[in-house]
């Protein structure tokens, strides 16, 4: 068998006054029927390629799954009454997400089996699940193809029920406001598939709202919750800087107020606490240094140093719990 060879469309491209020519930009477009046949081309070939080793493949595939436990569960954990998991069967390639009631004796609930989703596609892979703070509501979201496009569902589980909610190409995490009825998430360009947009929508009337839109195509944006659970948070970043956006988690039609304007080459990052906000970041500290401020004197004048900068040591994550702070 002859390898496919794929022709050669000189195509130009332009950035920062140079100018080259890529031969194979058509292979871009996924949805083109000739690139679609020479990638079917290209699979033939490397199957029949590659024949002479089924056998060893099918040995070398059951001597892998042979040092995996096939039945297995991930440690639990407690949160607001619930112990959460999750656990693979044998013979089931996708895991199931659980949970039980205050104790672990409790019965079992599914939140969700990914094998029953993963059943007749090739590819499946679910996002992180969202819970509404009164555990009766959940967002996921899923990616059929593989390009990290994840469509958000809402499921109901005191009916099992999924609703007809259905938004594409989002990231695949969503942000509860304090409600339980308002949610916050991040959608992608369909071309560059750079997080740019945030939307609100409610599990009523499934009003999709856009929240945000960061224009520069150097920036990523994202949408989450503070640890504290009562602020939704903006994020906005690029190699070199960040900006933060905050709204109290309950007040989702409100506006967002933005927490310190970007300056090119300045990172920080914010944690909310009681009265306060802690702050990581970078300005006037290459190795990062720790701050904090009030609630609504959140500009760099207002920061207040709580450990200096140290030219050997790196600051890289700060994490919140009633009486200590973890840092590392």
């Amino acid at each position: 068998m002859k390898a496919p060879i794929a022709k050669k469309i000189p195509h130009t491209l332009e950035k920062h006054g140079d100018i080259r020519t890529d031969d194979y930009f058509w292979l871009n477009n996924r949805e083109n029927p000739e690139v679609i046949a020479h990638l079917e081309a290209e699979n033939a070939y490397t199957k029949a390629t590659l024949k002479h080793t089924e056998n060893f493949q099918e040995k070398l595939y059951h001597e892998i799954i042979g040092r995996i436990k096939q039945t297995d569960e991930s440690v639990p954990y407690k949160r607001k009454g619930f112990w959460f998991y999750n656990r693979f069967e044998e013979g089931k390639e996708y895991p199931i997400f659980c949970r039980k009631k205050e104790s672990l004796e409790a019965d079992e609930e599914i939140l969700l089996d990914v094998n029953t989703l993963a059943e007749g596609k090739s590819f499946c892979q679910v996002s992180a699940l969202n819970l509404s703070p009164d555990q009766k509501m959940l967002i996921y979201g899923v990616d059929f193809v593989g390009r990290r496009q994840f469509d958000l569902y809402l499921k109901n589980l005191e009916t099992q029920e999924v609703t007809d909610l259905k938004l594409d190409n989002t990231s695949g995490g969503a942000a509860w406001a304090a409600d339980g009825l308002h949610f916050f998430y991040t959608a992608k360009d369909p071309v560059t598939l750079r997080t740019d947009k945030i939307y609100r929508s409610d599990i009523q009337s499934l009003e999709k709202i856009l929240i945000y839109h960061e224009t520069d195509d150097t920036f990523y944006t994202s949408v989450g919750k503070t640890k504290s659970e009562e602020y939704i948070i903006i994020g906005s970043g690029s190699t070199l800087t960040s900006e933060m956006r905050y709204l109290k988690a309950d007040n989702p039609r409100g506006e967002f107020t933005v927490f310190q304007p970007r300056e090119r080459g300045v990172e920080y990052s914010a944690a909310h606490f009681k009265d306060k906000w802690f702050v990581l970041t970078n300005y006037q500290a290459q190795n990062f240094r720790l701050m904090e401020c009030p609630l609504t004197a959140t500009q760099m004048s207002d920061w207040k140093e709580i450990i200096a900068h140290r030219e050997d040591t790196l600051l890289e994550g700060l994490d919140l719990f009633e009486h200590f702070m973890v840092l590392s």
